[in-house]
């Protein structure tokens, strides 16, 4: 298995947010050969370059491409807002242009990358109370919609002779970045009880993890095809909310009906209240099979790391 320094240069499409920057220290500090950001804002100063690009049209950041060792598609409109038909457009539409982007660019390379890593979501399996694996049903509505047209803007810009590599990726725990320092945050409040029934599933992955995945999907020839990127043991809201409070030391924690989530979460915090009343037990039965590690598979232990080191 080559090391990241042999794959020469790895590009992150869509890089400035929470995962990319994560992903691209990570990747510097693990001793890859260049990497670059691809991202409309400026990302801070750190071990990458950055190329500027709209993820929609072609531009001088195709050049980062030609020759690379990897490219990351990570590029889409955050869903943690409130989900007007303008929204939802976002949603779709930044995922699939920029994807079609990266792979009109990969095509035209004169000297194509060894791997694509394409992100996509495990919500593509709906928002089912059983636990799914890689061979589960696809769930209905708009988070599976999109994942689907995500998935098949990649399968149909991705040229033969790439290997490709498919991350269904669950909740990313991280220290600066995501949803948990805000749900941290209501938790400190005395607003971190149970949401609604508390048996919605809660499908997550420490950001240490979601890295050494991504490190694996690039470097690992073996790796092929759709993976969940979830820690092997989801629970359910309840369960993750009371680990929440015990991480931070909360004494007691407010639940919240789900009428009550219903009004607060558009008008408090403007975001989607599906995001808390409606989740997902996932748990990959590839990575199991191919023998892949996790470092952080205990919820306790993972927000315990968390939260003492932010």
């Amino acid at each position: 298995m080559p090391s990241l320094a042999d794959m020469g240069r790895v590009v992150i499409a869509g890089g400035s947010g929470f995962l990319g920057l994560n992903l691209a220290r990570w990747l510097a500090e693990r001793g890859a050969g260049e990497v670059v950001v691809l991202s409309r804002s400026k990302p801070p100063a750190g071990p990458w370059q950055h190329e500027p690009w709209d993820a929609r049209s072609q531009g001088a950041w195709a050049k980062a491409i030609d020759g690379a060792g990897a490219v990351v598609n990570l590029a889409g409109r955050s869903v943690d807002c409130i989900k007007t038909p303008l929204h939802c457009d976002q949603i779709l539409r930044s995922r699939v242009e920029a994807t079609r982007a990266v792979g009109e660019a990969v095509r035209t390379a004169k000297h194509l990358p060894r791997v694509w890593v394409q992100m996509s979501t495990a919500h593509r399996y709906g928002d089912s109370e059983l636990m799914c694996d890689e061979d589960s049903a696809f769930g209905y509505g708009l988070a599976p919609t999109v994942g689907a047209a995500w998935e098949q803007a990649f399968d149909e810009g991705c040229p033969k002779g790439i290997r490709r590599v498919v991350l269904r990726t669950s909740f990313v725990l991280g220290r600066f970045g995501g949803a948990l320092s805000r749900l941290a945050g209501l938790a400190r409040w005395g607003l971190g009880g149970t949401i609604a029934r508390g048996t919605q599933g809660m499908s997550w992955i420490h950001e240490t993890d979601m890295n050494r995945l991504f490190e694996k999907a690039i470097t690992d020839d073996a790796m092929q095809g759709a993976y969940i990127a979830s820690a092997p043991n989801a629970v359910s809201n309840r369960v993750f909310m009371r680990e929440l409070r015990r991480a931070i030391g909360a004494p007691f924690g407010l639940p919240a009906a789900g009428w009550m989530v219903k009004l607060g979460a558009p008008l408090v915090l403007r975001t989607d209240p599906e995001l808390a009343l409606y989740g997902r037990y996932v748990v990959s039965k590839r990575l199991a099979e191919e023998g892949f590690e996790f470092g952080h598979a205990d919820l306790a232990e993972a927000l315990a790391d968390l939260l003492k080191r932010a």
